[in-house]
């Protein structure tokens, strides 16, 4: 199974795809979409083009998402959702189911702390995908969706093989 991850942002959306077989997991490809400069609706179907060009390279087999947490700036809060809309639009015209993960689980699921900082993630990113090769923060922070969604479709796996046995 190919398992994109897409930390949404409006300038930066990173992504990340991993291959899950079992319990083992593989990097396959991480980058970044950048938005540039312009207005919001230049800025949005550039987001759009460029991680509809990754779904199309790559081929996951599903998505997964973080969650927006709501900051103080209604307006910056206002267009990061715009963005997130992007990242789940993109997957689901692929056809594509989408999970949706709060960053606390994303974190917990990767380090096992859930107020892990950047650096923490990338490092155990790292450990979990040998020989990655990071393209930034947000590439990282994808690639933990990824593992996170990885392992909560592992654990759902197991539970209905059990329910149906």
């Amino acid at each position: 199974m190919r398992v994109l991850g897409i930390d949404p942002g409006l300038r930066n959306m990173g992504w990340g795809v991993i291959h899950v077989d079992g319990s083992r997991l593989s990097h396959v490809a991480n980058g970044v979409c950048v938005s540039g400069t312009g207005d919001l609706a230049q800025r949005l179907m550039r987001l759009h083009t460029a991680l509809s060009e990754v779904v199309s390279t790559y081929a996951p087999d599903t998505a997964a998402v973080e969650q927006t947490f709501v900051n103080t700036n209604g307006a910056a809060t206002l267009k990061l959702g715009q963005a997130r809309g992007i990242a789940m639009l993109v997957p689901a015209q692929a056809g594509l189911s989408v999970g949706e993960y709060a960053p606390n689980s994303v974190k917990k699921a990767v380090v096992g702390v859930g107020h892990a900082d950047k650096g923490q993630i990338a490092h155990m990113v790292k450990l979990q995908l040998p020989g990655v090769d990071l393209a930034g923060s947000d590439a990282a922070d994808a690639l933990a969706i990824a593992i996170c969604h990885a392992h909560h479709a592992q654990t759902a796996h197991r539970i209905s093989k059990r329910v149906s046995a």
